[in-house]
């Protein structure tokens, strides 16, 4: 399926998994899979990224799901009829994923996750993988099961507006971590190293998708360095394709969700809209 926007120099191509009839898109037979820049792929990142040659992204930019549905608090219980939750989109899960997994198993799949990305990486590139640190049973769950043995060079801070506390055992929590996981010579562009530690971007507000991220916040990311070709593996709503196209990068997008494949592709539409109006 290709999707031809208004902008010449950006077409979105997107392709499904096996599930959808006539439209195949991971085959059985090839072991090693070029994947065309400025692609929607729909199917299991892990699958697709195994098909994916070794060293051939720039730059990974990604936030999987958190699993914090798995909770011992009653923040996010499913069961819960009334509070802040009651209403919002991630107390529903996310589209294809329940957001559910017993907490080893979550801890055994984002790790496969990350050592595919490791090794889609070309020797200069980065990974800036985003999480959050939670409360688990009184003690603080640091995401370090997760992350332990990868080569973690910073953890960038990223302060959020706002949020919800269900317990009075703790503060408010105010931010999530970005994990700057990188190959030996991976180096930020002149002058971006600057930028401190801690940075503060409001959540997006104005996004059907349940968690996504500030387009402002991977600008960032893909402005401070030379990356040509950005794979975000859990591309939700395709914000990181939106960056990538504002900072005329390239971006392969992989999501589980065909619905939100389609959230994405409408979005890079509607942007790539905009700005033809904005230069004419």
């Amino acid at each position: 399926m290709i999707a031809k926007l208004i902008k010449k120099k950006t077409k979105v191509k997107t392709k499904y998994a096996p599930k959808i009839k006539d439209k195949i898109f991971v085959k059985d037979s090839p072991r090693l899979l070029e994947v065309e820049p400025n692609s929607i792929i729909c199917g299991d990142c892990i699958e697709i990224m195994k098909k994916m040659p070794s060293g051939s992204i720039d730059l990974i930019i990604t936030s999987p799901p958190y699993n914090l549905k798995n909770s011992t608090g009653n923040g996010m219980n499913v069961n819960t009829k009334s509070g802040k939750w009651a209403t919002a989109a991630l107390r529903n899960g996310y589209s294809n994923h329940d957001d559910s997994m017993p907490h080893q198993k979550y801890v055994e799949w984002q790790r496969q996750c990350l050592e595919e990305m490791v090794r889609i990486i070309k020797d200069d590139g980065a990974i800036f993988y985003n999480h959050k640190r939670r409360v688990q049973n009184g003690l603080l769950q640091d995401r370090e099961d997760i992350v332990s043995g990868f080569p973690v060079r910073q953890i960038i801070i990223w302060k959020r507006k706002g949020g919800f506390n269900f317990n009075p055992g703790y503060f408010l929590p105010t931010y999530e971590v970005i994990y700057l996981i990188a190959k030996p010579k991976f180096k930020l562009l002149p002058k971006a190293n600057a930028y401190g530690d801690v940075w503060e971007f409001a959540q997006e507000m104005k996004n059907p998708h349940p968690a996504p991220f500030p387009v402002s916040l991977i600008d960032r990311i893909i402005s401070s360095t030379n990356a040509e070709i950005v794979l975000d593996p859990f591309a939700g709503s395709g914000t990181t394709a939106i960056s990538a196209i504002k900072n005329k990068r390239k971006f392969i997008c992989i999501e589980l969700s065909i619905e939100y494949c389609k959230m994405s592709e409408k979005r890079i539409r509607e942007f790539n809209m905009q700005q033809e109006l904005i230069s004419s």
